[in-house]
């Protein structure tokens, strides 16, 4: 009978597989992430030129339609996350996405190839039209929808291979986060080298031969998906995060008019013996105390859906309310680095490319940062996070919170270094037009902002991961992508209105950013301004950062998280995760959940036989 017991525990708890998981199932990831964003990115920052010189947009309009392809791909990362947590599991849900990713990559293929699919030169902001526009948005609209998908699912299905319960796979899970960076980097180091290359190469006709090239790499990272099946640990689906949010903002609305109880040991909660959730219970929180009237069972009531919810439901919803703030403070950084992607390649073909005998193309200068990157991160892996931890304690050096504050510093110093040189360019120019000073003088802003990226992007992933709920982390985690995506439809909101507004006051009428020539235009203004605009959203997002209440699941041992959890600084921003526990007791908000086991068979996760 124990035998059987175990069997099936095993079955449903992933994480007691110990021959699966870990990093040999993560091996097969990072080769996905790596040949995966060797395309990505070398799109990412070379698609403008792409657009302007050869779907013959203006200077605004290829760099809109670049970050408005960038903003839906990770606007969409939140469509893969919400059904990998709800309908498919994140595996199969990686693949669907990459199938059209694929074929999206096909599609572009074609139409780089084939010059009669292509609009001639208009003298107009956009030039594509009929059957050409319908080919040519239908394959960035497959695209931002395949690539997203993948991003809402893929980095959450790695960090399902590690226990965050276990102290050594804990450990593990805070370094995973920082080698998927990497393998990314070295991937996007291939692809902003050889495969711009061979894209801008030929006077600018070898953009089909690079998009093969994106195509054919992209689909050896699903092969390699595919081949890891074997060792991973796959999490079953569950109920739907959107429906559980919803169920408590009804619920507390219907509720409105009853009066909370004064201890908070009174809400409902399901207990141990009662649970069909192998999920652990969240403890109560003061904030967003109007959310707990949801878990305020009336008389003679019954506890069901829509009627009740659960602390630990109505915790979940606090939590997802409490990262709101911190995406917010995010958004800025991105639309930062939507500018390095756009306006600064722009700026380095208009500087001197030469590297001795060897033109560099201008898409190729971000190799810098993520050159510094490939430098950088295993020197923190090794070497800062080891000495962070003892100082700390904290499985991950310092907390996730700590290091996306280092980054916005660092891309508000990167836009203040960007108008500095766009300020020199231009004057060079003026001085003697023939001789533009060298592309290398952009090394110093992708330097600084791609040191930034690190810490950011790696700190939000690891932190919408941690503190979701089990059932949330791919919706969660797609709350980094949210950041990006918004940061890229920022950027050509801001583009527009300083364009409309600079247009009525300068005296040329014309504005900071319009026409074709950017030595005719006030580039290093709006480097100024997003640099002023980086400033105050820091110093927004100390307030959030110091206001935010990490989650706290269940222990054991409550005084012990009461009393052991000391400040590493008076510093607001550089305080430990803050701790506000409720001790509940019968079924209130904190149990054992080692002790529960799911027989419920929509969170019953995949067995080894899984297909």
């Amino acid at each position: 009978m124990a035998n059987d017991i175990n069997t099936r525990y095993n079955a449903i708890n992933p994480w007691n597989i110990k021959e699966k998981g870990g990093f040999k199932a993560t091996s097969f990831i990072y080769a996905l992430v790596a040949l995966e964003n060797m395309g990505f990115v070398a799109n990412m920052v070379s698609m403008v030129m792409y657009f302007f010189l050869k779907m013959h947009f203006d200077l605004s309009g290829s760099a809109n339609t670049l970050t408005n392809l960038m903003g839906s791909t990770y606007l969409l990362s939140v469509v893969g996350g919400f059904i990998s947590d709800t309908y498919l599991n994140r595996f199969n849900t990686c693949i669907t996405f990459g199938i059209l990713e694929v074929l999206a990559l096909v599609m572009m293929t074609i139409q780089a190839h084939n010059g009669s699919l292509q609009p001639e030169a208009c003298g107009m902001s956009s030039c594509v039209k009929g059957g050409k526009a319908v080919m040519f948005y239908a394959s960035l609209c497959l695209l931002a929808l395949g690539t997203g998908g993948v991003k809402g699912s893929l980095p959450p299905l790695g960090a399902d291979q590690f226990d965050s319960k276990d102290p050594k796979e804990s450990k593990a899970l805070a370094s995973y986060f920082n080698w998927l960076l990497l393998s990314s980097t070295i991937g996007s180091s291939i692809g902003v080298t050889v495969i711009v290359w061979v894209s801008t190469s030929s006077n600018n006709n070898g953009w089909w031969k690079g998009f093969l090239i994106i195509t054919i790499t992209t689909f050896i990272g699903y092969f390699f998906l595919v081949l890891g099946k074997p060792f991973y640990r796959l999490e079953a689906p569950g109920d739907s995060p959107i429906i559980r949010i919803a169920q408590v903002l009804v619920v507390a609305i219907k509720n409105r008019g009853l009066s909370l109880p004064e201890n908070p040991n009174e809400l409902y909660e399901i207990n141990e013996k009662e649970s069909v959730s192998a999920e652990a219970k969240i403890a109560h929180t003061e904030q967003f105390r109007c959310l707990d009237k949801a878990a305020i069972l009336g008389d003679n009531a019954k506890p069901i859906p829509w009627t009740v919810c659960t602390v630990t439901q109505v915790e979940e919803v606090k939590v997802l309310t409490r990262m709101l703030p911190i995406i917010a403070s995010t958004i800025l950084l991105n639309t930062c680095m939507a500018q390095l992607q756009t306006f600064s390649v722009q700026q380095g073909s208009l500087m001197d490319r030469k590297l001795g005998s060897f033109q560099v193309p201008a898409p190729s200068v971000p190799v810098i940062p993520l050159a510094f990157m490939i430098i950088l991160i295993p020197i923190y892996e090794f070497i800062f996070v080891p000495f962070a931890r003892k100082i700390t304690k904290n499985p991950s050096g310092i907390t996730q919170l700590q290091r996306v504050g280092v980054g916005l510093v660092l891309s508000a110093i990167s836009m203040l270094v960007a108008a500095l040189v766009e300020v020199k360019r231009k004057k060079q120019f003026l001085k003697s037009p023939t001789q533009p000073i060298s592309l290398f003088w952009l090394s110093f802003q992708y330097a600084i902002f791609g040191i930034a990226d690190m810490f950011t992007l790696v700190g939000l992933l690891e932190f919408f991961y941690k503190e979701a709920p089990t059932g949330m982390r791919s919706l969660s985690t797609s709350l980094t992508w949210i950041s990006q995506s918004f940061g890229y439809f920022l950027s050509s909101i801001f583009v527009d209105i300083i364009n409309s507004v600079t247009k009525r006051i300068s005296p040329s009428k014309k504005g900071w950013l319009y026409g074709q020539d950017l030595n005719k235009n006030n580039l290093n203004l709006f480097y100024w301004f997003l640099a002023i605009l980086s400033c105050l959203n820091f110093v927004n997002y100390l307030y959030w950062a110091t206001w935010y209440k990490y989650k706290t699941e269940d222990t054991t041992n409550i005084g012990s998280i009461m009393d052991k959890s000391p400040s590493i600084s008076s510093v607001p921003l550089i305080k430990t995760a803050e701790i506000e526990v409720s001790k509940t007791t019968n079924g209130g908000s904190i149990v054992d959940h080692t002790q529960e086991i799911s027989w419920k068979n929509n969170q019953v996760f995949e067995s080894d036989q899984a297909m």
